[in-house]
């Protein structure tokens, strides 16, 4: 099924992908083939695709106008990204972002492949002389894991355009549905679909989207001789999740507002990180560039006894990794590797789909 221009987001992510010839199944089924019939145009899963990783890529790149192009893992994604870069040039990645980027970005500069250049996410000019120093990759984290920093995408894309870097956004944490990096002139936006658009906690997964034929040809060609193919039982489970995605978001990032106002009166909260916050550093830049504040948030305690006390004593909100999720998971960062630099007392929520004032019982009396 093709979009109909007319068609609000929301409605696409539950009609996008689906079969739509008489007699076929509503939904597109799992299909659990590594090859198929000769003659067709389908032969072997690999090098091809298989009708359940059509369907996962018809729906995320119908919210973007983009080809989408999935992978196994969300890492899976970010390494066919950094795959492209030439060797002996230059990343440029934020200074805070998600662990595992920064480790593809230091391992690849251990072995020799290219420099590395950190940068705050809203050091709007650190980027901008990062990028005209020349560079092959520009990697941006808007909002950034953990700290919820926001970076001026229309300043750092305007300068890469001029210098001819490439250049990705990470969307995960404010997905297509609150940001559109490509319409902002990116060349690719890169998801977990592990998080927002699976949804429920239940499988690996991750998409770039693009709108260059040469970078969809190139993620293909990666995807395939790396063999970072998702699976059919985790692409079903994508489309499936991204179905509610609008409604989960929706609740998820109405609730984060109300737990980041009532966090910040806290006593024993020291800080909370929100683009939503009016007095947030970011809040003016999040307007004007997202729809919505997403529904992750970080709060400092005193220091590292008192986080992990409070990760301790919750009982609704599941102290647990990873985010995106129908049920609010929350963690201390800066006990785990690669996050030793964090505040001491950070703690970051992601908010899930349960009655804000239930989660604001768990977490003020975890705090108290």
């Amino acid at each position: 099924m093709t979009r109909d221009d007319s068609w609000h987001d929301d409605t696409w992510l539950v009609a996008g992908g689906r079969p739509d010839a008489p007699g076929q199944p509503l939904n597109t089924p799992i299909v659990p083939a590594s090859n198929f019939d000769l003659g067709g145009d389908l032969l072997y899963a690999r090098t091809d695709t298989t009708p359940t990783w059509t369907a996962l890529e018809t729906v995320v790149g119908g919210l973007e106008g983009a080809e989408c192009v999935s992978f196994a893992s969300g890492m899976a994604a970010v390494a066919s990204v950094f795959a492209m870069v030439p060797v002996g040039s230059r990343v440029v990645v934020p200074a805070d972002c998600y662990q595992a980027t920064a480790g593809i970005a230091a391992a690849g500069e251990a072995d020799g492949r290219w420099s590395v250049t950190r940068v705050d996410t809203d050091d709007t000019q650190g980027w901008v002389a990062a990028i005209t120093d020349g560079a092959g990759l520009i990697w941006v984290e808007s909002p950034s894991n953990p700290l919820l920093r926001v970076a001026d995408l229309h300043t750092i894309v305007a300068t890469a355009r001029k210098d001819g870097s490439l250049f990705a956004v990470d969307n995960t944490f404010a997905t297509a549905l609150n940001q559109r990096p490509l319409d902002l002139g990116a060349d690719l936006s890169v998801q977990s679909a592990t998080k927002f658009i699976g949804g429920h906690s239940d499988l690996l997964a991750g998409v770039v989207t693009t709108r260059r034929a040469d970078l969809v040809a190139t993620l293909r060609r990666n995807r395939t001789l790396y063999g970072g193919t998702p699976g059919a039982l985790e692409s079903y489970l994508a489309v499936r999740g991204a179905r509610t995605m609008a409604l989960r978001l929706e609740r998820g990032q109405q609730t984060a507002g109300v737990l980041a106002e009532r966090l910040a009166e806290h006593r024993a909260v020291r800080r909370v990180r929100y683009p939503g916050l009016p007095d947030d550093p970011g809040h003016a830049l999040a307007r004007a560039q997202m729809v919505g504040f997403g529904s992750v948030l970080s709060f400092e305690l005193a220091g590292l006894e008192e986080a992990a006390a409070a990760c301790r004593n919750v009982r609704l909100i599941r102290h647990a990794t990873s985010l995106g999720g129908v049920e609010s998971t929350m963690e201390q960062r800066a006990v785990l590797d690669g996050q030793e630099h964090m505040p001491p007392g950070l703690i970051r929520l992601s908010v899930g789909i349960e009655h804000p004032d239930d989660l604001w019982t768990d977490l003020d009396g975890a705090l108290a």
